[in-house]
Protein backbone atom coordinates (compact mmCIF):
# COMPACT_ATOMS: atom_id res chain seq x y z
CA UNK A 1 0.00 0.00 0.00
CA UNK A 2 3.07 2.26 0.50
CA UNK A 3 5.07 0.87 -2.04
CA UNK A 4 3.16 3.99 -4.58
CA UNK A 5 3.42 6.51 -2.12
CA UNK A 6 5.86 9.72 -2.45
CA UNK A 7 6.80 12.83 -0.69
CA UNK A 8 4.75 14.93 -4.10
CA UNK A 9 1.61 13.68 -3.28
CA UNK A 10 1.80 15.57 0.20
CA UNK A 11 0.14 19.05 0.05
CA UNK A 12 3.11 21.68 0.41
CA UNK A 13 1.40 22.77 3.74
CA UNK A 14 1.77 19.26 5.24
CA UNK A 15 5.50 19.03 2.95
CA UNK A 16 6.86 22.59 5.12
CA UNK A 17 5.51 21.16 8.22
CA UNK A 18 7.24 17.73 8.10
CA UNK A 19 10.38 19.64 6.57
CA UNK A 20 10.79 21.55 9.40
CA UNK A 21 9.86 18.90 12.18
CA UNK A 22 12.73 16.65 10.15
CA UNK A 23 15.21 19.55 10.47
CA UNK A 24 14.99 19.64 14.08
CA UNK A 25 15.26 15.95 14.36
CA UNK A 26 18.22 15.80 12.10
CA UNK A 27 19.85 18.74 14.48
CA UNK A 28 19.13 17.09 17.35
CA UNK A 29 20.43 13.33 16.07
CA UNK A 30 23.77 15.32 15.02
CA UNK A 31 24.14 16.94 18.12
CA UNK A 32 24.37 14.02 20.04
CA UNK A 33 26.37 11.96 17.25
CA UNK A 34 28.64 14.56 17.60
CA UNK A 35 28.79 15.27 21.15
CA UNK A 36 29.24 11.17 21.62
CA UNK A 37 32.20 11.36 19.88
CA UNK A 38 33.82 13.79 21.41
CA UNK A 39 33.27 12.10 24.85
CA UNK A 40 34.83 9.51 23.79
CA UNK A 41 37.59 10.72 22.22
CA UNK A 42 38.08 12.72 25.51
CA UNK A 43 37.93 9.29 27.38
CA UNK A 44 40.12 7.91 25.13
CA UNK A 45 42.84 10.66 25.64
CA UNK A 46 42.56 11.02 29.59
CA UNK A 47 43.20 7.06 29.84
CA UNK A 48 46.01 7.99 27.27
CA UNK A 49 47.54 10.67 29.43
CA UNK A 50 46.87 9.02 32.89
CA UNK A 51 48.67 5.63 32.07
CA UNK A 52 51.59 7.77 30.61
CA UNK A 53 51.39 9.78 34.23
CA UNK A 54 51.16 7.01 35.94
CA UNK A 55 54.44 5.21 33.90
CA UNK A 56 56.76 7.99 34.31
CA UNK A 57 55.69 8.27 38.26
CA UNK A 58 56.53 4.84 38.52
CA UNK A 59 59.92 4.96 36.56
CA UNK A 60 61.02 7.92 38.69
CA UNK A 61 60.28 5.85 42.06
CA UNK A 62 62.04 2.76 40.79
CA UNK A 63 65.00 4.88 39.33
CA UNK A 64 65.09 5.90 43.10
CA UNK A 65 64.92 2.42 44.08
CA UNK A 66 67.60 1.37 42.20
CA UNK A 67 70.03 4.34 43.04
CA UNK A 68 69.60 3.54 46.88
CA UNK A 69 69.87 -0.07 46.29
CA UNK A 70 72.96 -1.87 48.03
CA UNK A 71 72.50 -4.87 45.54
CA UNK A 72 74.86 -4.87 42.30
CA UNK A 73 72.16 -3.75 39.36
CA UNK A 74 72.14 -6.48 37.44
CA UNK A 75 68.79 -8.66 35.96
CA UNK A 76 69.57 -11.31 38.70
CA UNK A 77 69.17 -8.74 41.67
CA UNK A 78 65.83 -7.40 40.51
CA UNK A 79 64.28 -9.87 42.12
CA UNK A 80 65.95 -9.11 45.05
CA UNK A 81 65.65 -5.26 45.05
CA UNK A 82 62.64 -5.00 44.83
CA UNK A 83 61.05 -7.51 46.55
CA UNK A 84 59.66 -5.64 49.70
CA UNK A 85 59.60 -2.01 47.35
CA UNK A 86 57.26 -3.70 44.57
CA UNK A 87 54.36 -3.86 47.16
CA UNK A 88 54.92 -0.50 48.42
CA UNK A 89 54.81 0.90 45.13
CA UNK A 90 51.88 -1.06 44.11
CA UNK A 91 50.01 0.64 46.70
CA UNK A 92 51.51 4.20 46.28
CA UNK A 93 50.83 4.71 43.04
CA UNK A 94 47.22 2.36 43.14
CA UNK A 95 48.36 0.05 40.02
CA UNK A 96 49.70 -3.27 39.88
CA UNK A 97 53.47 -3.36 39.01
CA UNK A 98 54.62 -6.36 36.42
CA UNK A 99 58.59 -6.75 36.07
CA UNK A 100 59.98 -8.96 33.69
CA UNK A 101 63.56 -9.85 32.70
CA UNK A 102 64.99 -9.00 29.35
CA UNK A 103 63.93 -12.38 27.82
CA UNK A 104 60.30 -11.86 28.76
CA UNK A 105 60.06 -13.79 31.71
CA UNK A 106 58.18 -12.86 34.97
CA UNK A 107 60.70 -11.83 37.95
CA UNK A 108 58.09 -9.76 40.39
CA UNK A 109 54.50 -8.73 40.69
CA UNK A 110 52.57 -6.59 42.57
CA UNK A 111 49.86 -9.04 43.09
CA UNK A 112 49.48 -9.44 46.62
CA UNK A 113 49.12 -13.47 46.77
CA UNK A 114 51.94 -14.03 43.71
CA UNK A 115 55.09 -15.31 44.18
CA UNK A 116 56.96 -15.99 41.31
CA UNK A 117 55.32 -18.24 38.66
CA UNK A 118 57.83 -20.11 36.83
CA UNK A 119 55.55 -21.18 34.67
CA UNK A 120 53.66 -17.61 34.18
CA UNK A 121 52.82 -16.74 30.69
CA UNK A 122 56.25 -14.78 29.39
CA UNK A 123 55.87 -11.27 27.38
CA UNK A 124 54.86 -12.21 24.25
CA UNK A 125 58.11 -11.66 21.77
CA UNK A 126 56.52 -9.17 19.17
CA UNK A 127 55.56 -6.77 22.09
CA UNK A 128 59.42 -7.52 23.25
CA UNK A 129 60.76 -6.55 19.99
CA UNK A 130 58.67 -3.72 19.64
CA UNK A 131 59.89 -2.48 22.62
CA UNK A 132 64.04 -2.73 21.63
CA UNK A 133 62.88 -0.99 18.24
CA UNK A 134 60.93 1.95 19.56
CA UNK A 135 63.07 5.24 20.36
CA UNK A 136 61.34 5.82 23.73
CA UNK A 137 61.88 2.07 24.34
CA UNK A 138 58.50 1.83 25.61
CA UNK A 139 54.96 0.14 23.75
CA UNK A 140 51.34 0.67 24.88
CA UNK A 141 49.21 -2.98 24.17
CA UNK A 142 45.61 -2.27 23.84
CA UNK A 143 42.98 -5.53 23.85
CA UNK A 144 39.37 -5.52 24.35
CA UNK A 145 37.94 -8.36 26.30
CA UNK A 146 34.40 -8.78 27.27
CA UNK A 147 33.50 -5.64 26.07
CA UNK A 148 36.34 -3.50 28.52
CA UNK A 149 39.33 -1.88 27.13
CA UNK A 150 42.65 -2.70 28.67
CA UNK A 151 46.04 -1.09 28.07
CA UNK A 152 49.26 -2.50 29.01
CA UNK A 153 52.66 -0.63 28.91
CA UNK A 154 55.87 -2.43 28.81
CA UNK A 155 59.04 0.02 28.88
CA UNK A 156 62.91 -0.95 29.74
CA UNK A 157 63.93 -0.44 33.23
CA UNK A 158 67.92 0.91 32.66
CA UNK A 159 70.73 1.76 35.44
CA UNK A 160 72.21 4.69 35.92
CA UNK A 161 74.63 4.17 32.64
CA UNK A 162 71.33 3.15 30.58
CA UNK A 163 71.80 -0.38 30.33
CA UNK A 164 68.77 -2.40 30.08
CA UNK A 165 67.77 -4.12 33.71
CA UNK A 166 64.64 -5.33 32.69
CA UNK A 167 61.45 -4.70 31.74
CA UNK A 168 58.41 -2.70 33.64
CA UNK A 169 54.98 -3.87 32.90
CA UNK A 170 51.91 -1.34 34.19
CA UNK A 171 48.59 -3.23 33.59
CA UNK A 172 45.68 -0.54 33.32
CA UNK A 173 42.09 -0.90 32.52
CA UNK A 174 39.85 1.53 31.23
CA UNK A 175 37.18 2.97 33.60
CA UNK A 176 34.57 5.21 31.32
CA UNK A 177 32.25 4.74 34.54
CA UNK A 178 32.98 8.72 34.66
CA UNK A 179 32.37 9.51 31.32
CA UNK A 180 29.60 7.39 31.15
CA UNK A 181 27.74 9.21 33.54
CA UNK A 182 28.43 12.80 32.00
CA UNK A 183 27.10 11.42 28.53
CA UNK A 184 23.94 10.35 29.71
CA UNK A 185 23.50 13.24 31.60
CA UNK A 186 24.35 15.13 28.90
CA UNK A 187 22.14 13.07 26.25
CA UNK A 188 19.11 13.28 29.40
CA UNK A 189 19.35 17.09 28.64
CA UNK A 190 19.88 17.42 24.93
CA UNK A 191 16.39 15.19 24.73
CA UNK A 192 14.76 17.42 27.12
CA UNK A 193 15.65 20.53 25.30
CA UNK A 194 14.59 19.29 21.90
CA UNK A 195 11.75 17.61 22.88
CA UNK A 196 10.51 21.39 24.38
CA UNK A 197 11.79 23.01 20.94
CA UNK A 198 9.89 20.14 18.99
CA UNK A 199 6.94 21.40 20.60
CA UNK A 200 7.64 24.54 19.72
CA UNK A 201 8.06 23.65 15.98
CA UNK A 202 5.02 21.59 15.78
CA UNK A 203 3.14 24.80 16.87
CA UNK A 204 5.02 27.39 14.73
CA UNK A 205 4.97 24.39 11.52
CA UNK A 206 1.57 24.97 11.47
CA UNK A 207 0.83 28.35 11.81
CA UNK A 208 3.61 29.18 9.68
CA UNK A 209 2.47 26.54 6.71
CA UNK A 210 -0.65 27.59 6.81
CA UNK A 211 0.14 31.44 6.59
CA UNK A 212 2.12 30.69 3.36
CA UNK A 213 -0.54 28.10 1.64
CA UNK A 214 -3.65 30.57 2.40
CA UNK A 215 -3.06 32.39 -1.15
CA UNK A 216 -2.14 28.84 -2.45
CA UNK A 217 -5.23 27.65 -1.71
CA UNK A 218 -7.60 30.48 -3.15
CA UNK A 219 -5.10 30.32 -6.37
CA UNK A 220 -5.88 26.55 -6.33
CA UNK A 221 -9.43 26.65 -6.16
CA UNK A 222 -9.57 29.23 -8.71
CA UNK A 223 -7.08 27.00 -10.93
CA UNK A 224 -9.41 24.24 -11.00
CA UNK A 225 -12.51 25.91 -11.67
CA UNK A 226 -10.60 27.12 -14.74
CA UNK A 227 -11.86 25.75 -18.36
CA UNK A 228 -11.28 26.40 -21.81
CA UNK A 229 -14.99 25.82 -22.60
CA UNK A 230 -16.15 28.54 -20.46
CA UNK A 231 -15.21 32.25 -19.43
CA UNK A 232 -13.13 32.34 -16.74
CA UNK A 233 -12.69 34.94 -13.90
CA UNK A 234 -9.76 36.40 -12.60
CA UNK A 235 -8.70 36.26 -9.43
CA UNK A 236 -8.87 39.50 -7.44
CA UNK A 237 -6.24 39.37 -4.35
CA UNK A 238 -3.44 41.31 -2.90
CA UNK A 239 -1.38 38.43 -1.09
CA UNK A 240 1.61 39.56 1.40
CA UNK A 241 4.33 37.53 -0.09
CA UNK A 242 5.79 39.04 -3.97
CA UNK A 243 5.86 35.77 -5.26
CA UNK A 244 2.63 34.63 -4.47
CA UNK A 245 1.24 38.30 -5.95
CA UNK A 246 3.58 37.39 -9.04
CA UNK A 247 1.66 34.15 -9.72
CA UNK A 248 -1.53 35.89 -9.23
CA UNK A 249 -0.46 37.94 -11.78
CA UNK A 250 0.52 35.20 -13.98
CA UNK A 251 -2.80 33.46 -13.43
CA UNK A 252 -4.30 36.48 -14.82
CA UNK A 253 -2.64 36.94 -17.71
CA UNK A 254 -2.66 33.50 -18.32
CA UNK A 255 -6.81 33.53 -18.09
CA UNK A 256 -6.50 36.63 -21.04
CA UNK A 257 -4.69 34.55 -23.16
CA UNK A 258 -6.86 31.38 -22.67
CA UNK A 259 -9.98 33.38 -23.99
CA UNK A 260 -7.81 34.54 -26.94
CA UNK A 261 -6.85 31.25 -27.37
CA UNK A 262 -10.05 29.58 -27.23
CA UNK A 263 -11.59 32.05 -29.78
CA UNK A 264 -8.64 31.42 -32.50
CA UNK A 265 -8.62 27.46 -31.30
CA UNK A 266 -12.57 27.04 -32.05
CA UNK A 267 -12.44 28.31 -35.83
CA UNK A 268 -8.91 26.91 -36.18
CA UNK A 269 -10.54 23.12 -35.36
CA UNK A 270 -13.70 24.12 -38.10
CA UNK A 271 -11.40 25.39 -40.68
CA UNK A 272 -9.18 22.38 -40.16
CA UNK A 273 -11.78 19.74 -39.82
CA UNK A 274 -13.58 21.03 -42.91
CA UNK A 275 -9.82 20.49 -44.94
CA UNK A 276 -10.12 16.93 -43.16
CA UNK A 277 -13.37 16.29 -44.31
CA UNK A 278 -12.22 17.54 -48.04
CA UNK A 279 -9.24 15.63 -48.08
CA UNK A 280 -10.74 12.34 -46.86
CA UNK A 281 -13.67 12.97 -49.20
CA UNK A 282 -11.30 13.83 -52.49
CA UNK A 283 -9.12 11.21 -51.84
CA UNK A 284 -11.99 8.38 -51.56
CA UNK A 285 -13.63 9.99 -55.07
CA UNK A 286 -9.82 9.91 -56.23
CA UNK A 287 -9.70 6.28 -55.46
CA UNK A 288 -12.40 4.46 -57.79
CA UNK A 289 -11.30 7.13 -60.61
CA UNK A 290 -7.90 5.79 -61.10
CA UNK A 291 -9.42 2.21 -61.73
CA UNK A 292 -11.95 3.67 -63.62
CA UNK A 293 -9.50 5.41 -66.36
CA UNK A 294 -7.33 2.16 -66.36
CA UNK A 295 -10.43 0.43 -67.13
CA UNK A 296 -11.06 2.27 -69.88
CA UNK A 297 -7.88 2.23 -71.04
CA UNK A 298 -7.20 -1.03 -71.08
CA UNK A 299 -10.61 -1.47 -72.98
CA UNK A 300 -9.45 1.15 -75.55
CA UNK A 301 -6.14 -1.03 -76.81
CA UNK A 302 -7.31 -4.68 -76.04
CA UNK A 303 -11.01 -3.90 -77.78
CA UNK A 304 -11.09 -6.91 -81.15
CA UNK A 305 -14.44 -6.59 -82.40
CA UNK A 306 -13.82 -10.23 -83.88
CA UNK A 307 -13.22 -11.53 -80.28
CA UNK A 308 -15.42 -14.30 -79.69
CA UNK A 309 -15.50 -13.36 -75.78
CA UNK A 310 -16.27 -9.39 -76.37
CA UNK A 311 -19.32 -9.97 -75.03
CA UNK A 312 -17.84 -11.59 -71.69
CA UNK A 313 -15.46 -9.10 -71.58
CA UNK A 314 -17.53 -6.01 -71.88
CA UNK A 315 -19.17 -7.50 -69.22
CA UNK A 316 -16.33 -7.30 -66.90
CA UNK A 317 -15.65 -3.81 -67.85
CA UNK A 318 -18.58 -2.54 -67.41
CA UNK A 319 -19.12 -4.54 -63.97
CA UNK A 320 -16.32 -3.14 -62.85
CA UNK A 321 -16.92 0.26 -63.93
CA UNK A 322 -20.17 0.00 -61.93
CA UNK A 323 -18.72 -1.32 -58.81
CA UNK A 324 -16.36 1.91 -59.08
CA UNK A 325 -19.26 4.27 -59.79
CA UNK A 326 -21.20 2.83 -56.55
CA UNK A 327 -18.25 3.48 -54.15
CA UNK A 328 -17.94 7.11 -55.47
CA UNK A 329 -21.78 7.52 -55.19
CA UNK A 330 -21.55 5.93 -51.70
CA UNK A 331 -18.87 8.55 -50.61
CA UNK A 332 -20.87 11.33 -52.21
CA UNK A 333 -24.14 9.93 -49.82
CA UNK A 334 -22.15 9.59 -46.79
CA UNK A 335 -20.73 13.14 -47.50
CA UNK A 336 -23.93 14.85 -48.06
CA UNK A 337 -25.24 13.11 -44.98
CA UNK A 338 -22.50 14.56 -42.68
CA UNK A 339 -21.56 10.67 -42.04
CA UNK A 340 -18.68 8.08 -41.62
CA UNK A 341 -17.11 6.82 -45.27
CA UNK A 342 -19.11 4.18 -46.54
CA UNK A 343 -20.15 1.66 -44.00
CA UNK A 344 -19.74 -2.29 -44.37
CA UNK A 345 -22.38 -3.80 -46.67
CA UNK A 346 -20.93 -7.83 -45.96
CA UNK A 347 -21.85 -10.35 -48.15
CA UNK A 348 -20.60 -13.82 -48.86
CA UNK A 349 -18.41 -14.00 -51.96
CA UNK A 350 -15.10 -15.56 -53.31
CA UNK A 351 -12.25 -13.57 -52.36
CA UNK A 352 -9.97 -14.99 -55.07
CA UNK A 353 -12.25 -14.17 -57.94
CA UNK A 354 -12.81 -10.30 -57.02
CA UNK A 355 -9.29 -10.17 -56.33
CA UNK A 356 -8.30 -11.53 -59.56
CA UNK A 357 -11.68 -9.05 -61.24
CA UNK A 358 -10.04 -6.20 -59.81
CA UNK A 359 -6.38 -7.08 -61.14
CA UNK A 360 -7.69 -7.52 -64.60
CA UNK A 361 -7.87 -2.97 -64.73
CA UNK A 362 -4.14 -2.92 -64.71
CA UNK A 363 -1.99 -3.50 -66.79
CA UNK A 364 -1.44 -7.66 -66.67
CA UNK A 365 1.90 -7.86 -68.77
CA UNK A 366 3.26 -5.92 -65.02
CA UNK A 367 1.01 -8.67 -62.34
CA UNK A 368 1.99 -11.76 -61.86
CA UNK A 369 -1.29 -13.11 -59.79
CA UNK A 370 -0.82 -16.09 -57.70
CA UNK A 371 -3.83 -18.55 -56.06
CA UNK A 372 -3.43 -21.21 -53.49
CA UNK A 373 -7.08 -22.38 -54.32
CA UNK A 374 -10.00 -21.13 -56.74
CA UNK A 375 -11.89 -20.67 -53.85
CA UNK A 376 -11.66 -18.95 -50.48
CA UNK A 377 -15.22 -18.17 -48.85
CA UNK A 378 -15.72 -15.20 -46.59
CA UNK A 379 -18.41 -12.64 -45.43
CA UNK A 380 -16.99 -8.88 -46.33
CA UNK A 381 -17.50 -6.09 -48.29
CA UNK A 382 -16.99 -5.98 -51.65
CA UNK A 383 -16.18 -2.28 -52.15
CA UNK A 384 -13.63 -1.65 -49.15
CA UNK A 385 -12.18 -5.08 -50.49
CA UNK A 386 -11.78 -3.76 -54.11
CA UNK A 387 -10.56 -0.89 -52.36
CA UNK A 388 -7.80 -2.50 -50.64
CA UNK A 389 -6.53 -4.35 -53.56
CA UNK A 390 -6.49 -1.26 -55.84
CA UNK A 391 -4.66 1.05 -53.23
CA UNK A 392 -1.75 -1.58 -52.50
CA UNK A 393 -1.21 -2.28 -55.98
CA UNK A 394 -1.20 1.08 -57.29
CA UNK A 395 1.42 1.96 -55.09
CA UNK A 396 3.68 -0.87 -55.94
CA UNK A 397 3.37 -0.05 -58.98
CA UNK A 398 3.65 3.83 -58.49
CA UNK A 399 6.92 2.33 -56.50
CA UNK A 400 8.82 1.12 -59.30
CA UNK A 401 11.32 3.53 -61.19
CA UNK A 402 10.35 3.95 -64.93
CA UNK A 403 13.90 3.08 -66.00
CA UNK A 404 14.03 0.00 -64.36
CA UNK A 405 13.73 -3.23 -66.07
CA UNK A 406 11.73 -5.40 -63.83
CA UNK A 407 8.63 -4.03 -63.26
CA UNK A 408 6.68 -7.44 -62.04
CA UNK A 409 4.30 -6.71 -58.92
CA UNK A 410 3.71 -10.33 -57.58
CA UNK A 411 -0.31 -10.68 -56.16
CA UNK A 412 -0.46 -13.94 -54.15
CA UNK A 413 -3.86 -14.74 -52.49
CA UNK A 414 -3.86 -17.62 -49.61
CA UNK A 415 -5.37 -18.97 -46.41
CA UNK A 416 -3.51 -19.62 -43.46
CA UNK A 417 -5.99 -21.26 -40.80
CA UNK A 418 -8.54 -19.07 -40.09
CA UNK A 419 -7.40 -16.17 -42.30
CA UNK A 420 -7.06 -14.93 -45.90
CA UNK A 421 -3.80 -13.62 -46.62
CA UNK A 422 -3.00 -11.11 -49.22
CA UNK A 423 0.47 -10.36 -50.61
CA UNK A 424 1.54 -7.26 -52.75
CA UNK A 425 5.23 -7.38 -53.96
CA UNK A 426 7.12 -5.27 -55.18
CA UNK A 427 10.73 -4.59 -56.85
CA UNK A 428 10.55 -1.36 -56.15
CA UNK A 429 12.63 1.44 -54.10
CA UNK A 430 11.27 0.24 -50.80
CA UNK A 431 10.97 2.29 -47.08
CA UNK A 432 13.64 4.28 -45.62
CA UNK A 433 14.58 2.84 -41.80
CA UNK A 434 13.61 6.17 -40.76
CA UNK A 435 10.44 6.00 -42.39
CA UNK A 436 8.79 2.59 -41.45
CA UNK A 437 7.42 3.91 -38.22
CA UNK A 438 5.59 6.04 -39.79
CA UNK A 439 4.09 4.46 -42.92
CA UNK A 440 0.75 4.10 -41.81
CA UNK A 441 -0.06 7.57 -40.65
CA UNK A 442 -2.31 10.04 -42.35
CA UNK A 443 -0.71 12.82 -44.07
CA UNK A 444 2.31 10.76 -44.25
CA UNK A 445 3.84 10.25 -48.08
CA UNK A 446 6.89 9.55 -50.23
CA UNK A 447 5.20 10.27 -52.99
CA UNK A 448 5.28 13.72 -54.89
CA UNK A 449 1.80 13.24 -55.19
CA UNK A 450 -0.96 12.36 -53.11
CA UNK A 451 -2.01 13.21 -49.94
CA UNK A 452 -0.76 9.92 -47.57
CA UNK A 453 -4.42 8.93 -47.06
CA UNK A 454 -4.63 5.75 -48.82
CA UNK A 455 -2.60 3.06 -46.29
CA UNK A 456 -4.14 5.08 -43.18
CA UNK A 457 -7.46 4.29 -44.42
CA UNK A 458 -7.04 1.10 -45.83
CA UNK A 459 -5.45 0.33 -42.28
CA UNK A 460 -8.85 1.39 -40.55
CA UNK A 461 -10.49 -0.85 -42.82
CA UNK A 462 -8.54 -3.75 -42.21
CA UNK A 463 -8.70 -3.13 -38.71
CA UNK A 464 -12.78 -3.08 -38.41
CA UNK A 465 -12.51 -6.44 -39.89
CA UNK A 466 -9.98 -7.09 -36.67
CA UNK A 467 -7.62 -8.13 -39.39
CA UNK A 468 -3.69 -6.40 -39.25
CA UNK A 469 -1.46 -5.31 -41.99
CA UNK A 470 2.16 -5.60 -42.18
CA UNK A 471 5.15 -4.96 -44.42
CA UNK A 472 8.63 -6.28 -44.94
CA UNK A 473 11.10 -4.25 -47.28
CA UNK A 474 14.42 -3.47 -48.04
CA UNK A 475 15.40 -0.10 -49.16
CA UNK A 476 16.87 -0.55 -52.83
CA UNK A 477 15.24 -3.80 -53.22
CA UNK A 478 11.51 -3.75 -53.03
CA UNK A 479 8.41 -3.59 -50.42
CA UNK A 480 5.85 -6.64 -49.78
CA UNK A 481 2.66 -5.92 -47.93
CA UNK A 482 0.77 -8.87 -46.50
CA UNK A 483 -3.15 -8.49 -45.56
CA UNK A 484 -4.34 -10.78 -43.08
CA UNK A 485 -8.34 -10.94 -42.32
CA UNK A 486 -10.67 -12.94 -40.68
CA UNK A 487 -12.36 -15.80 -42.60
CA UNK A 488 -16.22 -15.18 -41.49
CA UNK A 489 -18.84 -16.85 -42.96
CA UNK A 490 -21.92 -16.58 -41.13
Amino acid sequence: MLKGFRLSMLSLRIRIFLSMIVLIILASVLLASISIIQFKAEAKEYHQERLERKENAVKEHINYVLSTTTYPLNTENLDLIFKDKIHELAHIHNIEINIYNLEGQLLKSSKESFSVDKIAPPIPKYILKLVRSSIEKRYVDIKTVNGVKNRSSYTQIKDEKFKPLGVLNLPYLEDDGYYDKELNNFLIRLGQVYSFMLLVAFAIAYFLSSYITKSLKTISDRLNETSFNQKNKKILLEASSKEINLLIAAYNRMVDELEISAIKLAQSEREEAWREMAKQVAHEIKNPLTPMRLTVQSFQRRFRPEDPNILQKMKDYSETLIQQIDTMNAVASAFSNFASMPAQQNETLNVVEVVELTLDIFNEENIVFEKESPEIISKIDRTQLIRIVTNLVKNAIQSIPEQQPNKTVFVTVKRQLDNVLISVADPGVGIKPEDTNRIFEPKFTTKNSGMGLGLGIIKNIIENYKGTIRFETEFGKGTKFTVSLPITNT
